[in-house]
């Protein structure tokens, strides 16, 4: 036996996450506000912790398309449906609603416009988004893909505490 410490070895692993979410949200401000924080807690069970900046990433998507299905895709009497899926490294979202003659698209926005940029920001956040046609009635589905970092994971002696030493 030496006495030797053996360097820590550096591993990437990619997080096996596998779960998926569905529901259906009334086409309100408040359905938006509640699909916001639901989707929020569901990545937190999926050990995507709240003060991650993926977690925010994620939320901020939710809570983009989210208010877009209530301010472009709302028909009276309508829900919106919220699907969460995590797969490996990836969370899909998607965001279906009633009107389907209104297709999503990048505008770059007006200079005084409050509003207008939602799309831009989940182009920017989402290793890619689309649209289709909703499958099952009326409507559309609007999607993004978003790619969880990579987690290192050390190995290597353990110190007193149980941890490996950096």
């Amino acid at each position: 036996m030496t006495n030797e410490t053996v360097p820590p070895i550096r591993t990437t692993e990619i997080p096996a996450r596998v779960g998926r979410f569905t529901m259906r949200f009334s086409s309100t401000p408040r359905g938006a506000r509640l699909a916001r924080r639901l989707a929020g807690n569901r990545l937190e069970t999926w050990d995507i912790p709240y003060d991650s900046a993926a977690h925010d990433d994620i939320v901020l998507i939710v809570a983009e398309l989210a208010a877009n299905a209530v301010r472009h895709g709302r028909v009276p009497g309508r829900d919106f449906r919220l699907t969460l899926t995590a797969v490996g490294p990836s969370v899909r979202v998607e965001v279906t609603d009633a009107r389907s003659e209104r297709e999503p698209a990048v505008d770059a926005p007006s200079g005084g416009c409050d509003s207008g940029r939602g799309l831009l920001l989940v182009a920017a956040l989402s290793a890619r988004w689309g649209w289709r046609p909703r499958g099952d009635g009326p409507g559309k589905t609007v999607w993004a893909e978003y790619q969880l970092p990579y987690t290192e994971r050390r190995t290597g002696p353990r110190t007193q505490a149980g941890r490996a030493e950096s």
